[in-house]
């Protein structure tokens, strides 16, 4: 026990064995904010748009009329920002940090709206990547969110373990491309969030396939079926297929991705829209 110790174990953040309660770690909202739908966007592996499909979701409820944010929880790898055409940096009002808004009105904090230079590298640990994300969720002031994306870092490390545990979740989506080996990799974050009890609302393929201009038909580029079967492996419904489109990724490379319009993501966008949420 501490030498400064007070007994108030619902209040002490430190894990010694005379604790008298469990230690929460939970994060929790600042009393001015208001979010009511928590949706995390995994994958097993990075490079399979994870990233894109976290921004066309966003655009997609925030075309609904449901007021969105997106918390960027790749903090060694940020491309949000970028992708909405951001630039300026996120400020603060002397107790909060304020998100940056999108064109559109999707409110956004990314750790690249907090460097001095973008191109910066953040190097470093998990503790502190994880507890950066857990102020992200506790220190902004998120204005009356209706649904909330957090886009995860790629595999089963340490922030993404943290948003597991400490982020009051309502459900993933998990990323994934048609490859088989990609599919296999996959299952580790599907595996991750069951042991976790974490509620999977079903995956995502992206690079699914190219859609020709000259005839109509589809190709799939990369073959396989790893999507699918890792869908049905799991149980899990595969929500959408997003088709390899040269459009999108010049919208995301010139930061216009809320030009972008497709039904691809409805299913996806419908299932978030049911859950009732937990009022975080």
């Amino acid at each position: 026990m501490s030498e400064t110790c007070d007994n108030h174990c619902d209040t002490c953040s430190q894990n010694c064995e005379d604790r008298k309660v469990p230690l929460d770690l939970k994060a929790r909202l600042n009393p001015e904010s208001r979010v009511r739908r928590v949706i995390g966007v995994v994958s097993g592996k990075g490079g399979v748009g994870k990233s894109l499909v976290t921004s066309l979701l966003a655009v997609n409820t925030n075309r609904l009329g449901m007021r969105t944010a997106i918390l960027d929880a790749d903090i060694t790898g940020p491309s949000i920002p970028r992708a909405f055409g951001i630039r300026e940096k996120a400020l603060g009002d002397g107790v909060h940090i304020l998100p940056a808004m999108s064109r559109d009105g999707i409110q956004i904090i990314s750790i690249n709206l907090l460097l001095e230079n973008a191109a910066d590298p953040v190097i470093w640990r998990g503790p502190i990547l994880a507890g950066t994300v857990k102020q992200f969720f506790s220190d902004v002031l998120w204005d009356e969110v209706d649904v909330m994306f957090i886009d995860m870092p790629p595999g089963t490390g340490d922030v993404p373990l943290t948003v597991f545990q400490s982020i009051p979740l309502d459900g993933i989506i998990v990323v994934t491309s048609p490859q088989e080996l990609v599919g296999m990799i996959v299952g580790k974050a599907v595996k991750m969030a069951q042991m976790l009890n974490v509620p999977i609302l079903g995956m995502v393929e992206n690079l699914s396939y190219f859609l020709c201009p000259d005839n109509g038909k589809e190709y799939r580029i990369f073959g396989g079926n790893g999507a699918s079967n890792a869908a049905e492996e799991f149980g899990l419904p595969l929500l959408a297929r997003l088709p390899i489109d040269p459009a999108i990724s010049l919208a995301c490379d010139q930061g216009r991705i809320e030009d972008i319009h497709g039904s691809w993501l409805m299913p996806a966008v419908e299932t978030i829209k049911e859950i009732e949420g937990g009022a975080a």
